[in-house]
């Protein structure tokens, strides 16, 4: 179908506010005698605070207050909000404990988040707990004071690997975990063992990604006060502000009502955003001082350690094919790290197995995760949630079982890949579209896949050529493991144009701009007459869960589709009764009410906004306020080919070409989307080949906590970025679309490591391929 607007590549919304620094993030906002608020981190992985004295830093001139684990709210907690926190209370146990993950509540208590945590702690369990605070006039006098608080220790043994954690007679970082074991269990289709039987091979591999950081532009940055009617106002740089709103008040133990979150503009979150990190101590901290503003800024440092991070997870593959190609069954077990607290926990690691089933539907397939805590940093989610890490894990393994079997690794997937109409057995979902095989056509001409291979066939000396590739299936938001409800309004104004309200978060991403042009397209507007609401607030935005889950186009897309068709309607009806021309037989276009048959306009849309708004007997202002709960999935797919050069003598990889090329169904604004595709792909190689954070073994210390020290590419490491799209449109999405958000990075790491694998025939199944591990490995491999 030809769009007028949908499809195009329209500017964003927001580009000119974004380069002219007119737009406002939470830093450039303020309030009158704002003061600071600064954390005490723990320099332990593991320790229980025996005692803590913070008589010296209160009497610093210009702290306002000191808060420790003994000054925050009980389990009784009054719903009604006093100017103080609480009653001292000697015993951690007796503290609420809440749960941070940005996830929509849920009425069944058996699917809500692990309450694991504490405002400030008591016992520290990994290097970067909160373990107190201050409140002063000014920044320095912030950290002069946290130098004066005196802690004595009781150092306990830091488990800084899931080995480690899961070793018989470790310590319990959480007394209520046994083994250290936050969760386990997966799912089963089918019979695995019996497939194995049935099978010619059963080949089996290990697999193993690393701890990252999301490195965003805009740290973790809020501010808190007490309004007139002593409302906790918090203004912050989040993803999800209703749930933000809801965590605090679960945190400080007050009815949500009397929390109110601002999300102004926000630079950037790839999934550290959607965690509630240091709001519940910013509430904290306001009410200590009676309710005058306070700001709580993290430091790069701090924010690398003391927000989240990406689950490391270690792969156990099993795989029975057969001489054809043709998988019968697999079985994947999974350790996930999720560090000192449970944040999104086990999620992650059954959204990887969840969102995997979709691309090879083998007739037997088992996954057997388990989510265990150590004494590090807390992972939750980080751009394509669990899927990054356990498509590393099986595409690698595929490209290993096509090269047993001698097969082109193209072939080997076409034989196993999912079809149009598959109803995928546990959730239910249904794929209505599916481009993939497209995908993988059109990536191989663009990188020379067969020519390449041919020439690459037989190398020698010490820098070799190879072509790798990957696939990776997705899902357009939750359903039907959480809710996906999302809500728009709009406003004809008295000039024709329009005004949109959203629940959804811009962050970066693009999403108010195709917001402006899916309701462009159904009212017949230019975008210049679409204005977006950037900024959002809970008191009065319409309710929407966030920005995550790669769910905003598709998700909150309905809403905005569903809002902009009954503003349509409202306009031809009241068109209707202004020329008694029936309103099935007009239509919208080009800022006029237009005969449907002929196009020839009946009425300007601003004489009919006019007429709605000021005529005596008429006036009826048309807007439309609504919300949609998507109890559907669309599932998109893609493939990332690459072509590397590596120096055997050095370790070093060098990417000369790398294509990332996506069925998201109907791309709305082409250009948005491939900047979206350059920034996944980007974030795919640092994953691929440079980016972990790495810990003192013994200590859990943190090791290279920023940017000069983290391996994070710039641009001088950063090749040209190939994309391009197959748009299998989708029935159920809003004009056919389907996700795109966190796809990017899914399928890069792997292809690149297939390609190193093309080039020398050295396998590599562990992540980053950094030029020490490289080198490391061709020593083993007698490369060198």
């Amino acid at each position: 179908m030809a769009y007028a607007v949908v499809g195009k590549s329209v500017r964003r919304v927001d580009a000119i506010a974004k380069v002219t620094g007119q737009a406002k993030y939470t830093d450039d906002f303020s309030e009158r005698d704002m003061l600071v608020g600064k954390i005490l981190h723990s320099p332990y992985a593991h320790a229980i605070i025996k005692t803590i004295d913070v008589s010296k830093a209160k009497a610093l001139p210009g702290v306002e207050a000191v808060l420790t684990y003994k000054d925050l709210p009980g389990n009784q907690y009054s719903t009604a909000l006093p100017g103080v926190i609480g009653d001292v209370l000697e015993e951690e146990e007796e503290r609420v404990k809440f749960g941070t993950a940005g996830h929509p509540y849920s009425l069944d208590p058996n699917h809500r988040d692990k309450e694991d945590r504490h405002i400030l702690t008591k016992k520290a369990r990994f290097v970067g707990d909160a373990i107190a605070a201050v409140v002063a006039t000014d920044e320095l006098i912030a950290e002069e004071a946290l130098r004066l608080i005196d802690v004595e220790y009781e150092v306990l043994e830091a488990l800084t690997s899931t080995d480690a954690a899961l070793k018989d007679g470790a310590p319990l970082i959480h007394e209520d975990s046994p083994r250290n074991i936050l969760a386990s269990g997966g799912f089963a289709r089918g019979d695995v063992e019996e497939a194995f039987k049935e099978s010619d091979h059963v080949i089996e591999g290990e697999y193993e990604t690393s701890i990252v950081q999301h490195c965003h532009m805009e740290n973790q940055t809020s501010y808190a006060y007490l309004d007139a009617d002593r409302r906790i106002v918090i203004v912050t740089s989040t993803q999800i502000p209703q749930i933000v709103r809801r965590i605090v008040a679960q945190a400080l133990g007050i009815s949500w009502g009397r929390v109110r979150v601002i999300k102004p503009y926000v630079g950037g979150g790839f999934g550290n955003k959607q965690d509630v990190c240091i709001e519940p101590l910013n509430a904290a901290m306001t009410l200590a001082v009676g309710g005058r503003p306070v700001k709580l800024e993290l430091s790069r440092e701090e924010g690398m350690i003391d927000t989240r991070t990406r689950h490391a997870f270690k792969f156990k593959i099993k795989t029975g094919i057969n001489q054809d190609g043709v998988i019968n069954g697999i079985h994947i077990s999974a350790v996930s790290n999720t560090g000192a607290y449970a944040s999104h926990g086990h999620s992650i690691a059954g959204s990887a197995g969840g969102k995997f089933r979709y691309l090879y539907p083998a007739k037997a397939l088992k996954y057997d995760p388990i989510t265990v805590y150590t004494n590090l940093p807390v992972a939750g989610a980080m751009r394509g949630y669990g899927t990054p890490q356990i498509f590393f894990a099986f595409e690698s393994h595929i490209e290993d079982i096509a090269k047993k079997l001698n097969m082109d690794p193209i072939e080997l997937r076409r034989k196993n890949l999912v079809e149009v109409g598959y109803v995928e057995p546990l959730s239910k979902n249904k794929i209505m579209s599916c481009g993939i095989r497209e995908c993988i056509d059109k990536g191989r001409e663009l990188i020379k896949w067969d020519e390449k291979k041919t020439l690459y066939k037989e190398q020698s000396g010490v820098k070799r050529r190879g072509v790798g590739m990957a696939c990776f299936s997705y899902a357009s938001g939750t359903y039907p493991v959480a809710l996906e409800v999302a809500g728009a309004r709009l406003v004809l104004n008295q000039d024709g144009s329009v005004q949109l309200q959203l629940g959804a978060t811009e962050i970066g991403q693009g999403s108010d701009t195709v917001f402006a042009q899916m309701v462009a397209e159904v009212l017949g507007l230019p975008m210049d007459m679409v204005h977006v609401v950037s900024s959002q607030d809970t008191d009065v935005s319409p309710f929407d869960t966030g920005s995550y889950a790669s769910r905003q186009t598709y998700v909150s897309g309905m809403a905005v589709e569903k809002a902009a068709r009954e503003v349509k309607e409202k306009i031809l009806e009241f068109a209707h009764r202004m020329t008694d021309i029936p309103a099935h037989l007009l239509d919208l276009s080009n800022q006029s009410v237009v005969f449907k048959h002929s196009g020839e306009s009946v009425l300007t849309v601003e004489e009919v906004a006019m007429q709605s708004y000021y005529d005596r007997i008429l006036a009826k202002p048309i807007t439309s306020d609504v919300s949609n709960n998507a109890r559907i999935n669309a599932m998109p797919f893609g493939v990332t080919f690459a072509e590397v050069e590596v120096d055997t003598q050095t370790g070093k990889i060098e990417i000369l070409e790398i294509y990332n090329v996506h069925d998201s169904g109907k791309i709305v604004n082409p250009q948005l989307a491939e900047g979206q595709v350059h920034g996944g792909v980007s974030m795919g190689i640092g994953y691929a080949l440079s980016e972990q954070l790495l810990f003192d073994e013994v200590t859990g210390k943190p090791l290279n906590n920023n940017l000069l020290d983290y391996k994070l590419p710039t641009i001088m490491d950063t090749p040209d970025i190939g994309v391009a799209f197959v748009e299998a449109e989708d029935p159920t999405g809003p004009f056919g679309v389907k996700s795109l958000g966190e796809p990017p990075v899914i399928s890069p790491a792997p292809a690149i490591r297939n390609a190193v694998l093309d080039a020398t025939g050295v396998a590599f199944n562990r992540l980053p391929m950094n030029p020490q591990r490289v080198f490391e490995r061709f020593k083993e491999a007698g490369l060198i």
